[in-house]
């Protein structure tokens, strides 16, 4: 039975991540220019002057997080900011979105049209100061996700309506080899949008326009669904103090005023509690 964490309402929530040292979770409202978190029922944000969508843990109050124009590190506690590597800045079409860090210390993270333009948008790896274009020509990059053993990486373009799989070198972690089709959603209505592995490698999907979370197991069978409040689910993330806690963002964008009324929580953040356990999100090396 899922609830609302948090009540704010974003227009574009993305990017949920449970920071395992301070045990507190930070998501993004995209279009609002904003992360937010939440902490003994009291909720923080943090503005910018542009787009900011993902973000992996440096240390215990610093954040890599991805813009709309490049990389950078944040520090929650002083708000200290320093540029780490441009990212797309020459192209105004483009924007940061779904994004996460893998278990090698590197940070994958895609761009996309602001108005997903079709194959406007990419999938590249930040990994020890070098960013590389991993997947080109994408509209609208999600689901990057992580093997608990570092085999494999999960993405896909939710255009596309499937769930990639591609397996990692295990020296540095770079996808090697050609990408195979995981799970095939093209006969579905709703779109793939961001995920992640449980420590049993079962895959967590949000549905887009579903209201859901799917769940699969690692052959990429449909097991079951957790509902929300709001038609937009964009993204889970597992946390609590033993990561069976999952916690999910919404969107309210280009909702009508009759389907905001119909779903009212639309845009908030929820939480459901689970019998799965997540992994615990990655460092970043800078």
């Amino acid at each position: 039975m899922s609830q609302v964490f948090d009540s704010t309402m974003c227009q574009l929530g993305e990017g949920p991540l449970w920071h395992p040292l301070r045990q507190q979770l930070f998501w993004f409202d995209i279009l609002e220019h904003r992360l937010i978190t939440r902490k003994d029922g009291v909720t923080q944000f943090w503005q910018f002057d542009q787009c900011v969508s993902a973000a992996g843990w440096v240390d215990e109050d610093t954040f890599l997080i991805a813009s709309a124009s490049e990389l950078f590190t944040f520090n929650i506690e002083t708000g200290e900011r320093n540029h780490v590597l441009p990212l797309e800045v020459d192209n105004p079409v483009t924007r940061s979105n779904d994004g996460r860090a893998d278990p090698f210390g590197g940070f994958w993270i895609g761009t996309m049209g602001y108005n997903a333009e079709q194959g406007a948008g990419a999938i590249y790896r930040y990994y020890r100061g070098e960013l590389r274009v991993l997947f080109p020509e994408i509209s609208i990059p999600n689901a990057m996700c992580f093997d608990p053993n570092g085999q494999f990486a999960l993405y896909c373009d939710t255009r596309e309506h499937v769930i990639r799989k591609v397996a990692l070198e295990q020296e540095h972690g770079w996808p090697k080899g050609p990408s195979e089709i995981f799970i095939d959603m093209r006969k579905d209505d709703w779109g793939p949008d961001g995920a992640v592995l449980d420590a049993d490698g079962n895959f967590w999907n949000a549905h887009w326009c579903a209201g859901r979370v799917g769940v699969y197991n690692p052959k990429g069978e449909f097991l079951r669904e957790i509902t929300f409040g709001a038609s937009k689910t964009t993204c889970p993330a597992f946390g609590g103090p033993d990561l069976s806690q999952l916690f999910v963002t919404s969107a309210a964008e280009d909702l009508t005023a009759e389907e905001l009324a119909a779903r009212p929580e639309s845009g908030m953040t929820f939480t459901a509690q689970t019998q799965a356990r997540g992994q615990k999100e990655h460092k970043v090396i800078l």
